[in-house]
């Protein structure tokens, strides 16, 4: 089945249309199935500027559409299922704000930490980051339902299996994940009774995985 965005017998008035070109400012022609297009007068590729892939983090059959886009398209579907991870989250836990609150709080603390760790994925990081309170099945029967890819899903379950206890060797994913909860964790309850300093002190220094994370502790309760 033809997606109803590509086929051709739904498009209107705005299905052909034309943009200039970043680098010489010729007029280009663009369908708006193209996901790119070469500047006739100057050779340079350009990604269809109108191009939304909004349904690729939902759609079943996305990986139909997208398995010959351009990387920064592709990498636009791993913000969406982000996206939607948070979502799906939010609808699980309902009225439960505690719940919600606490994947919230460790997602912000994980993206924080990402930034700074070399090979950490911030999809995978994210989703898991969102997930990692729902029950394992529950957990992949959403990633499924959002299309996301098999080893994206087989890794947000292994991470999230096995999150309170870390093995010899670990990925940096997991590694940012086990920090980000920490911190969301000692957040919480510093809250509900503040902590020695000496006590938050000796858990940075011995529990963090990351440096990063430690660093990003330190200067939430340290300071």
């Amino acid at each position: 089945m033809q997606c109803p965005g590509q086929d051709s017998r739904y498009w209107d008035s705005d299905a052909v249309f034309e943009t200039s070109c970043p680098t010489c400012g010729n007029s280009v022609e663009f369908f708006k199935d193209d996901s790119t297009r070469k500047c006739g007068n100057c050779g340079q590729r350009m990604v269809n500027p109108h191009n939304d892939f909004g349904c690729a983090a939902y759609c079943p059959h996305a990986e139909q559409c997208l398995s010959s886009m351009p990387p920064e398209l592709l990498a636009k579907k791993q913000e969406l299922l982000k996206e939607r991870a948070a979502i799906e989250m939010k609808r699980h836990f309902g009225a439960d704000f505690k719940g919600i609150g606490h994947a919230t709080r460790m997602a912000r603390h994980a993206e924080q930490i990402c930034r700074q760790e070399e090979g950490a994925n911030p999809a995978v990081v994210l989703i898991s980051a969102y997930l990692h309170g729902i029950d394992l099945a529950v957990t992949g029967d959403i990633l499924t339902k959002l299309g996301a890819p098999a080893a994206l899903i087989t890794e947000v379950c292994d991470i999230i299996g096995h999150l309170p206890s870390p093995r010899a060797a670990e990925t940096a994913n997991f590694k940012v994940l086990f920090d980000a909860g920490l911190i969301a964790e000692l957040e919480e309850k510093h809250k509900e009774t503040p902590s020695e300093h000496e006590h938050l002190q000796k858990i940075i220094n011995t529990s963090f995985l990351t440096k990063s994370g430690a660093q990003q502790a330190a200067k939430l309760f340290l300071q």
